[in-house]
């Protein structure tokens, strides 16, 4: 196994902060286990994943190593960034320990395998509840006469853009497009890479 990792995040105060790291130091201790490096950081989770030092946690972590955190909320501001993150880690094989919520998921785990899919089942409902709301709100809008629609040369809207924050996500993970395409079920990942060069996101495959 490789090195263990723990990232540590609190939104208010310090305090909250050094609870999760004897919480992170106990179980480390009843499972035998040595945390080798300890990212900390007290910060909202609606800042992006570089003020949340999430880019520098992925930079560390390598094939066969652990990540440990407290809970899932610590990884995300959301419940599709969050699976992004999972399905990210598990794609490179690093192993992925969520204390409160007694899961420890790698990659060629059953056990894992179905917990991912049900998270990902999840995300995919809320993505569906948020797409509700925005369709309820411009139905909305549109009854009391507002005009609606894009400026005028606005991209045209593509089957991708469902998954667009989830696409970048996975980019900033740095995954290719090959298997950014594979992990949300598209099968062919060309038109992926259009539409990733089309809309200027980082990261990008050539061919």
């Amino acid at each position: 196994m490789g090195k263990i990792v723990a990232y540590l995040r609190a939104s208010t105060n310090k305090q909250d902060l050094s609870h999760q790291k004897l919480e992170i130091l106990e179980f480390a201790r009843q499972k035998g286990l040595h945390v080798d490096e300890y990212i900390e950081i007290t910060i909202s989770s609606r800042k992006t994943k570089k003020q949340r030092r999430i880019d520098e946690l992925v930079q560390k972590l390598n094939e066969t190593d652990m990540l440990i955190v407290t809970e899932l909320s610590r990884l995300g501001r959301s419940t599709a960034e969050v699976i992004a993150m999972v399905n990210a880690l598990v794609e490179r094989n690093i192993r992925l320990i969520m204390i409160k919520q007694n899961l420890d998921i790698y990659r060629n785990d059953m056990n894992s395998k179905i917990m991912i899919t049900l998270f990902s089942l999840f995300a995919e409902l809320e993505r569906d509840l948020i797409s509700l709301r925005t369709k309820e709100a411009l139905a909305s809008k549109k009854s009391q006469g507002k005009l609606l629609g894009k400026p005028k040369g606005t991209l045209q809207k593509s089957k991708f853009d469902n998954d667009l924050e989830r696409i970048k996500e996975l980019l900033g993970y740095g995954l290719s497009v090959r298997k950014i395409a594979k992990l949300l079920g598209y099968s062919n990942h060309i038109t992926l890479n259009t539409y990733i060069n089309k809309r200027s996101l980082h990261c990008v495959e050539k061919h």
